[in-house]
C-alpha cells in the first residue's frame, strides 16, 4: 500500500473493522480459536488495519495523537512475533477489547474530515 490520502486510509481502517465485526459476529473464543477461515480473515483484515496506519502520513498522526497509531501499525508484529506462529489469544484480546474503541476513534475521525 502505497502513500494515500488519509481519508482512503481511514476508509480502509474502518472497512477491516466492520468485516472483523461481521466475522467474529455469535463467537466466543474457543469458538472463534476453533475456525480456521475465521481465524484467517480477521488475522489479514488485522495487517490491513495495521498497514494502513503505517501508511498515515507522519503530518496527519501527529495532529492526532489521541489515537495510537505505532502500535496500530505494528499489528502485525505484534500478532505474529515470529515464524512460530500467531498469537492467537492475542487476535482475540484486540479484536474484542481494543477494535471497539479504535472503531469510535476512527468513525469520530472521519467525520472530522468530512466537515472539513
Amino acid at each position: 500500500m502505497s502513500k494515500r490520502e488519509p481519508g482512503i486510509l481511514l476508509g480502509a481502517i474502518e472497512t477491516a473493522i466492520s468485516k472483523i465485526n461481521r466475522f467474529i459476529e455469535g463467537l466466543d473464543d474457543g469458538s472463534f480459536l476453533a475456525d480456521d477461515k475465521t481465524l484467517d480473515a480477521v488475522i489479514r483484515n488485522l495487517e490491513i488495519i495495521g498497514e494502513a496506519a503505517r501508511q498515515l502520513p507522519e503530518s496527519f498522526k501527529q495532529r492526532h495523537p489521541t489515537i495510537t497509531w505505532s502500535q496500530i501499525a505494528g499489528l502485525r508484529n505484534r500478532i505474529v512475533p515470529d515464524y512460530a506462529g500467531v498469537d492467537l489469544p492475542l487476535v482475540w484480546n484486540i479484536v474484542k477489547t481494543a477494535l471497539p474503541e479504535l472503531s469510535g476513534q476512527i468513525r469520530d475521525l472521519r467525520e472530522k474530515i468530512a466537515e472539513r
